[in-house]
């Protein structure tokens, strides 16, 4: 990882989320569990587990 850059999960102003990480669409998209998709404008991310514990205590439970 460079300085300055790291994986990040940050709230719009219109309460959706936006999510940084590594482009993982080719590698994974075979790997989606039977009840997951995506479509075709939409790519699979990877950030690590330390981003998203990190980041749960900002994320509303409703």
């Amino acid at each position: 990882m460079s300085a300055g850059t790291c994986p990040d999960i940050f709230e719009l102003s219109n309460g959706d989320f936006a999510v940084i990480g590594a482009e993982a669409t080719e590698a994974l998209d075979g790997e989606l569990p039977a009840d997951a998709s995506r479509a075709d404008y939409e790519r699979i991310v990877v950030i690590s587990r330390e981003t998203l514990i990190e980041a749960k205590k900002d994320i509303p439970d409703a």
